[in-house]
């Protein structure tokens, strides 16, 4: 069964069930209600009796059929009892053998009177005390019952109409809330087909509110991301089999010509020492490439834990220095900042090296680096004085394969941004103001990560 169905119908029952709950609440009170509503206009209209014949005695023949012309105004079956003569004094009640009966059962000093059985029916009950200056009397206000449930019915037939209508409104409106929330869903649903299927560029905005928006958004954040290592995936196969493709073929050629006897001599020692130096080169990319799969897919390869900032730094600047001073590059320290982070060192050694490295491969005379802290967020900057980076280069600059000028593998800068990743950081590269290339590590929520 459909979702939308499942919650008009959850919806519905739950509102029958609180309805009917609430229906048989109000009819099991409702008839106590109307007893006690007709008790006390039965009261007020005994007090109006009362007082206008306060001061008579109901003895008195006259008295008594100007009581009669009042009770046949308001309509009331009444009796007036004598408690000084134990005698019912005047009636409006047929039925004396009944009344007698009444009498001798009930209380009639008791104010608060439960219903009285009659015959064939029940009566509601208001007894009105009052005094004359000889003796103390009751007048007893009778009401039958079948007139009151005669009310309740006709309240439980209009409440039952209303009950019905509002059961229907809260269905209609149910179904349309519930339609406007599971269209949403559905859409949704759709969407993720087309993620399945990989139709990324057929996908849609949903138009939705609260956490379904946030679904579709993550969604959609989803679909760009599988989407893009999709493609980075297609690139890296390509861009791999290319890479290897042609050390290999180097190797072969070599190969078959040395054991064709074509190079002899000294061109078949040269042939062997190119063929040493792509193999070299072929086990560099496979390994760069292993790692990269390790990043991505094994937990335990990275081990993280609380460094000095300062001794990393060292040991940056005793592998950088070798390196720089083979090509005339001078390297320095130009601000550090003595802190701690956490992250792997060896990992992050070789992600910084390979930053360096590449910083000093292309510049001119000097490679700077800088550690320091700044809103919030710890930085490395590696800053060289060379050419910069071509607009076009930056975008892709951190992707597997993507070599600059004079690059090697296409795999370093890419391996670095995954190492700085899985420690919790992020890698920019961008042209320097004053020219060059500048390499920025950035740590956000420093000083919260670190506490």
């Amino acid at each position: 069964m459909k979702l939308q169905y499942q919650l008009t119908i959850a919806f519905t029952t739950l509102l029958v069930i609180i309805m009917t709950v609430a229906g048989i609440t109000i009819y099991s009170q409702m008839l106590q209600m109307l007893i006690k509503d007709e008790q006390r206009q039965l009261e007020d209209k005994g007090e109006l009796i009362v007082n206008f014949i306060l001061s008579q005695d109901l003895n008195s023949t006259t008295n008594v059929q100007r009581l009669l012309q009042m009770l046949e105004q308001y309509n009331l079956q009444v009796f007036a009892y004598d408690e000084g003569n134990e005698r019912v004094i005047f009636s409006s009640i047929p039925d004396m053998d009944k009344l007698d009966e009444w009498i001798a059962e009930h209380d009639l000093t008791n104010e608060d009177q439960p219903l009285w059985q009659g015959e064939d029916d029940r009566y509601v009950v208001s007894i009105i005390p009052f005094y004359s200056p000889v003796v103390t009397q009751q007048l007893v206000l009778l009401t039958p019952l079948d007139d009151l449930q005669e009310v309740q019915r006709s309240l439980v037939n209009r409440l039952f109409i209303i009950f019905l209508i509002g059961i229907a409104v809260a269905v209609l409106l149910s179904h349309y809330l519930t339609t406007k929330l599971v269209t949403p869903l559905t859409k949704l649903r759709h969407q993720l087909k087309k993620i399945e299927k990989r139709q990324f560029d057929d996908m849609e905005e949903i138009k939705a509110t609260g956490e379904i928006k946030e679904v579709e958004q993550s969604v959609v954040e989803m679909a760009n991301e599988l989407n893009s290592f999709i493609q980075s995936q297609h690139h890296f196969f390509q861009n791999a089999s290319h890479e290897l493709k042609t050390p290999l073929m180097t190797i072969q050629g070599y190969a078959e010509g040395i054991k064709d006897g074509i190079f002899e001599g000294q061109e078949a020692d040269r042939g062997l020492d190119v063929m040493v130096a792509e193999i070299n080169r072929l086990k560099k990319i496979i390994n760069e490439i292993i790692l990269l799969a390790k990043l991505d897919s094994e937990a335990d390869i990275y081990q993280a834990e609380t460094i000095s900032i300062k001794t990393f730094l060292e040991k940056v600047m005793e592998r950088a220095i070798p390196i720089a001073n083979d090509q005339n590059i001078q390297v320095t320290l130009t601000k550090v900042e003595d802190k701690t982070l956490t992250f792997d060192e060896e990992k992050m050694l070789q992600a910084v090296m390979n930053i360096v490295t590449n910083a000093i491969r292309h510049a001119r005379n000097k490679v700077e680096l800088a550690v320091f802290t700044v809103n919030n967020e710890l930085r490395f900057e590696v800053i060289d004085d060379g050419e910069g980076i071509d607009e076009d280069v930056i975008k892709k600059l951190f992707h597997r394969f993507v070599k600059g000028n004079s690059g090697e593998t296409g795999l370093g800068l890419a391996i670095a941004r995954a190492i700085v990743e899985r420690s919790g950081g992020t890698i920019k590269a961008e042209n320097a103001k004053n020219g060059g290339a500048k390499f920025s590590i950035i740590f956000p929520n420093y000083e919260k990560n670190n506490d």
